[in-house]
């Protein structure tokens, strides 16, 4: 069960053989450092929890931590030396545990890896993954320790702390005679089933006597015959740490099934043994203890999680009240509350007053210069600059002008009270309670003076990376429900702590672990350095406006070339000020004033947003992020011409559309922008055309100034193109040889293009009024339609004749013809003119002909409706026909391809022509007509996206139109009856990981006849078919999962409860959502007969709830172009759903602060990652 955790070889000197197959530790991110209650926890290997538990147990009980320090390198070896050929005993287990113990102590870190430690058990890979029982772990660690610790002075450390004895006796009843046996414990096993307390318990185990009497007679060895006797037993010798274990997990014979007893079963925080010993005329003392440990376990008698409640005994850690004690209570304000809350209404217009009342409530005694205007609102309810900018100025210079009361530390990055200045050890530790992200208790003083700590020890909630502090009554929360104490540990009263141990984490430590935690912390502060200057560093994209020009209101750089920026790396903590004095270095010949305003590249051009103006901000605060566009100049003007900015001024870049006549026309590009001539058509013969160039304009410009810009005179007409119905008689689409476009009328010359709503790329027709003497441009009303000149009014027909021999013989077999052709000609007249002009009328009489297109890859459309003109038939002009034998579909009909059996492969489709109003069961019985098929054991099913057979047509007395299916579709006449109706059949595959816990499946021999798919961007992972099952749509989620663990490939998958199963909805191979909600229907599920599904094994139960979002996170590895191994996580996002929640729930999970978060979502269609945008900058945009 726990790997080979006794099996050290003793002729390798204990040292056993290290776990294969561990990921390197080197690269990793700098882990956080320790929070607010200054202990360090224990990272969980992924099913670790229970081994945690008892660590931090062990690491405090202070006689057990001491006396496993108290063994030097001279009894226990070194690591160094266990690979060593002829190198002395080195006993691992204890060496590892010393070195752990070190680093929980000394070494300034959220959490402590266990892999060393692990890997000195001999566990594998996978044994950190799986949860077992922390009652026989504790057994089994004590007998591995005892075993390591042979032939040293720690021989007898289990012993002498833990081991104690139990004395049986049985007593005739007929002549007196005792018969004792005694029984050695290291901890006592109790009942919790029908029992209310650990007391009650005791008292059954060894006050309470068992009569053997009746049918059950005890034989005394002193009368030589059976007797009536009673059998009791007694503590005969206590040891100094009493471990009690509780029986929670019990088994129902008449169920056959394992249950946890969730019953309340109270235990008391003292506790005195003198009723249950076999002596009891000594001291109370002697036989009272104290509570310091409680384990508690969470969850069913099939998995959990483990945690611990611990009471810190030598005072190590800093306790603060529980969050829940921070809170308000909604309770009635007493005189003086009410008294103080008038005094500060009337210091609320006081900005001295709030920025002092700020600082002191901080225990750093300091604020961050960032956060004090956030500060300050939350304070207030309004902002500095709303309030009080106006009278006092900026945020930094009120406080310079103060500078007899505040004062800036920290290289200033921090504001405190020059009366209370921080010490540096408080300063030192200000950003471990930035992480933690608690703002201080807005409760009144009355209120708060309840809350300080008490003198003496506390007690803590060590649960994984995770500590926090607790109160003494919160103990009783766990003596009943699903989450309860599993097992106690008490120390005797009379065992006290030196004075000089409390509050000292070195003592009794050996000073070379004292060094190795030194040059540990030494080595994370280096580290940690490195990775934040590498993590604030942001890249900047500076302008420079001594490059740019403008153009019609749009910032456009001199050359074409890509050196019209230059790219800055800079320090997102720095200020504002800090980037100016870095430009002026960088620019030592620009002269005067220097404004730098964010910017952004658009189509059009460079255009400017905001201008920052405030020195004292640092560029994280102001929104500055990497790829930022800065735009550098004078804040006024670029080469004498001023730039406006502001959203509404975003440039827009137009086509501009303008008539021409193809002699003497020259191409040339102004101002960068390209010249082309469009419309399709030959332009021989001084045919008439249009040219269209791009211009940019700003959205602010009217379209007055948009006509004066292009130097046209004020009768040109500007017109928009027109996208809607019929124009003139004429149609406004591709095949009907014009287009339409709108007038402004005159009003709209005063309006902007942003109010126009005009947009990047849309087109902008000038015309002057001799326009209309061409006979390509024509006006009625506000409409002005361009007409397809005449030499473009043609269709090509090829016609294919049968193909034998090789390409070149292909070739010399295509005829083509050129047939003239308008929007309105129908296409038999252009069919029937390129029969005669290919001289096909000849042809045996009854040869029918159709004209079908053909798509981009060569394949043949399906045949166009000989009833219908060009246009209405959606036939472009000047494309390309193929004449091809067969009959043509009257608008009433539908032409369709159908297979037998199986999906179509190239060449086996057949061709049917069948009426819309069709049914499905005329539609299939003209099919199987076509074949020369009978019998009623067939129906008809569709394809899906993936060209393979899908979903059946369910009702066959609907029609072809009414189930919405179109010419050219194809269907497979399937053999056997339609599948009842609400009946489902579903695929199901397997999520098989080979790190994880079904990296024991084993697939059967004859693996050519299975199927599996590889996991996208997992190289650990793949997906194998298991099967199909077939189930009722009524069925819930629930009985699925259970049908599915049916499936006889399935038999070797071990899952306690199908809440340990999770399904998955698959498409196209990829799995793309998680059905949710165990009692759910099938139907409400919405899933269809043939769909694909996956099942996941998982390690804890799950039962997601509708708005628990499933993320698949990946952290980025520092400088280099990989990520760490992927995490789930599952945000809850019931209560807030936004950007802002979201970072938060992923700070909390990795233990980093939130403003050192960059995230992006994964889009698999991009092959890219896009950037979620700051929270900060989301709310803003929300509040407009």
């Amino acid at each position: 069960m726990f790997g080979n955790l006794f099996e050290e070889e003793e002729d390798e000197g204990f040292v056993s053989t290290s776990a294969t197959g561990r990921t390197a530790k080197g690269g990793e991110e700098p882990p956080p450092p320790r929070g607010r209650s200054n202990l360090c926890g224990i990272k969980n290997q992924g099913g670790t929890c229970y081994l945690n538990s008892l660590l931090q147990t062990l690491l405090f009980t202070p006689e057990f931590r001491e006396e496993l320090f108290n063994l030097g390198p001279e009894e226990l070896g070194c690591l160094e030396d266990k690979d060593k050929p002829g190198a002395k005993v080195v006993r691992v287990i204890p060496l590892e545990l010393q070195r752990l113990f070190a680093r929980l102590l000394l070494v300034d870190q959220q959490s402590a890896s266990t892999t060393d430690l692990t890997d000195s058990f001999g566990w594998n890979s996978t044994e950190g993954t799986n949860q077992h029982d922390v009652q026989e772990l504790n057994r089994i660690l004590f007998s591995a320790l005892e075993h390591s610790l042979v032939g040293t002075s720690g021989s007898t450390l289990i012993q002498r702390l833990y081991h104690g004895t139990i004395v049986n006796s049985i007593v005739c009843k007929e002549c007196g005679n005792v018969s004792q046996r005694k029984e050695d414990f290291l901890d006592l096993t109790v009942c919790v089933c029908g029992v209310s307390s650990l007391e009650e318990a005791l008292w059954n185990m060894f006050v309470e006597e068992e009569l053997f009497e009746g049918n059950n007679l005890y034989r005394c060895a002193q009368c030589s015959r059976l007797v009536t006797a009673a059998k009791s037993a007694k503590l005969k010798q206590l040891p100094p740490f009493m471990t009690v274990s509780l029986l929670r997990f019990s088994f129902d014979f008449a169920k056959c099934e394992r249950y946890k007893e969730t019953g309340r079963y109270a235990f008391p925080l003292t506790i005195n043994l003198r009723p249950f010993c076999e002596q009891t005329d000594a001291e109370d003392s002697d036989f009272t203890y104290e509570l310091f440990s409680v384990i508690i376990h969470k969850g069913g008698c099939y998995g959990g999680h483990y945690h611990v409640y611990i009471r810190d005994i030598d005072e190590l850690g800093k306790w603060e009240p529980p969050e829940e004690d921070c809170k308000p209570k909604a309770q009635k304000k007493t005189k003086e509350e009410v008294k103080e809350s008038s005094e500060q209404k009337l210091q609320e217009d006081d900005p001295l007053s709030i920025i002092t009342a700020i600082i002191a409530q901080e225990s750093s005694k300091s604020v961050l210069l960032d956060q004090l205007g956030q500060k300050l609102m939350n304070k207030t309810g309004s902002s500095w600059s709303k309030r009080f900018r106006k009278p006092y100025g900026p945020i930094g210079k009120f406080l310079q002008s103060h500078s007899d009361i505040f004062i800036l530390v920290s290289n200033g990055t921090r504001v405190a009270l020059k009366a209370n200045p921080p010490s540096p050890a408080t300063e030192a530790s200000a950003p471990s309670e930035q992480t933690t992200n608690s703002e201080p208790s807005t409760a009144s003083d009355g209120a708060t003076s309840d809350l300080q700590p008490e003198q003496g020890s506390h007690w803590f909630d060590l649960n994984d990376s995770t500590v926090t502090s607790i109160r003494e009554s919160d103990i009783e929360k766990q003596f009943q429900g699903k989450e309860s104490a599993y097992m106690l540990f008490y120390r005797k009263t009379q065992l006290y702590r030196p004075s000089e141990a409390l509050s000292n984490p070195q003592y009794k430590v050996p000073s070379h672990f004292i060094q190795m935690a030194q040059d540990e912390n030494q080595r994370l502060q280096q580290y940690s350095e490195e990775f934040d200057a590498t993590n604030n560093t942001v890249e900047l994209h500076l302008h420079l406006a001594p490059l740019y020009k403008t153009v019609n209101g749009v910032l456009r750089p001199l050359s074409e070339e890509p050196s019209g920026s230059i790219n800055l790396s800079f320090d997102r903590r720095k200020t504002i000020g800090d980037l100016r004095l870095t430009i002026y270095h960088m620019q030592e010949l620009w002269e005067g004033d220097m404004a730098l305003t964010v910017a952004k590249s658009l189509p059009a051009g460079l255009h400017l947003y905001n201008t920052l103006t405030d020195d004292s901000v640092s560029l994280y605060s102001a929104g500055i992020h990497t790829n930022t566009d800065l735009f550098v100049w004078n804040g006024k003007e670029v080469r004498g011409a001023a730039v406006q900015t502001g959203a509404e001024w975003e440039p827009v870049l137009l086509t501009v559309v303008r008539p021409f006549l193809s002699e003497g026309v020259e191409h040339e590009a102004q101002n960068g922008v390209k010249c082309e001539t469009t419309d399709n058509c030959d332009s021989e013969n001084g045919a008439a055309g249009l040219k269209r160039e791009a211009r940019g304009f700003a959205g602010g410009a009217t379209l007055g100034e948009v006509r004066e810009a292009l130097g046209e005179p004020r009768e040109s007409l500007l017109c928009q193109e027109h996208n809607g119905g019929k124009v003139g008689g004429q149609g406004a689409g591709e095949g009907g040889g014009a287009s339409g476009w709108r007038v402004f009328p005159p009003d709209d010359m005063q309006r902007t293009l942003k109010e126009l709503s005009l947009k990047d790329g849309d087109a902008l027709l000038v015309l002057e009024p001799q326009s209309f003497d061409s006979s390509v441009f024509s006006r009625t009303g506000d409409v002005v339609t361009v007409t397809t000149p005449s030499d473009c009014r043609w269709l090509q027909v090829e016609l294919r004749t049968q193909i034998k021999g090789g390409e070149e013989e292909q070739e010399e077999q295509r005829k083509k013809v050129k047939v003239p052709a308008t929007g309105n000609t129908l296409l038999y007249e252009v069919k029937q003119r390129a029969i005669w002009e290919l001289q096909l009328q000849e042809q045996p009489s009854g040869a029918q002909y159709c004209l079908r297109q053909v798509d981009c890859s060569g394949k043949l459309l399906p045949p166009v409706c000989e009833e219908l003109n060009v246009r209405d038939a959606g036939v472009r002009l000047m494309t390309t026909l193929t004449l091809c034998p067969g009959n043509a579909p009257k608008e009433s009909q539908l032409f369709l391809h159908f297979t037998v059996g199986s999906a179509p492969s190239a060449g086996m489709e057949m061709d049917i022509i069948v009426e819309k109003t069709f049914t499905v069961k005329e539609c299939l019985r003209a099919m199987l007509d076509a074949v020369r098929l009978d019998g009623t054991s067939w129906h008809l099913r569709r394809l899906d996206w993936c060209e393979e057979v899908g979903e059946p047509l369910m009702d066959e007395d609907a029609s072809l139109s009414e189930l919405k299916i179109s010419s050219g579709e194809t269907l497979v006449v399937t053999e056997g009856l339609l599948p009842p109706k609400g009946f489902l059949k579903l695929s199901v595959w397997l999520y098989v990981d080979e790190s994880g816990v079904e990296a024991d499946f084993k697939h059967s021999e004859n693996s050519s006849a299975e199927q599996s798919i590889s996991v996208c961007g997992e190289n650990m992972a793949e997906l194998r078919n298991v099967g199909k099952v077939e189930i009722s749509d009524d069925a819930t989620l629930e009985d699925l999962k259970t049908q599915v663990l049916t499936l006889p490939t399935l038999q070797d998958v071990c899952v306690p409860v199908t809440s340990f199963l999770r399904v998955w909805q698959m498409e196209g191979g990829r799995l793309t959502r998680v059905l949710r909600g165990q009692q759910v229907t099938l139907r409400k599920l919405k899933l269809t007969n043939g769909a694909d599904l996956c099942v996941q094994c998982l390690l804890k139960e799950e039962d997601l709830g509708p708005k628990q979002v499933l993320l698949k996170i990946k952290m980025g590895v520092p400088g280099e172009r990989s990520y760490y191994p992927p995490e789930e996580l599952v945000w809850d996002a019931s209560h807030d759903s936004t950007p802002r929640s979201l970072r938060t729930s992923l700070a909390a999970h990795y233990g980093l602060s939130p403003d050192s978060l960059l995230l992006a979502k994964r889009q698999p269609e991009k092959h890219a990652w896009e950037e979620i945008s700051n929270w900060v900058s989301l709310q803003k945009l929300q509040k407009r």
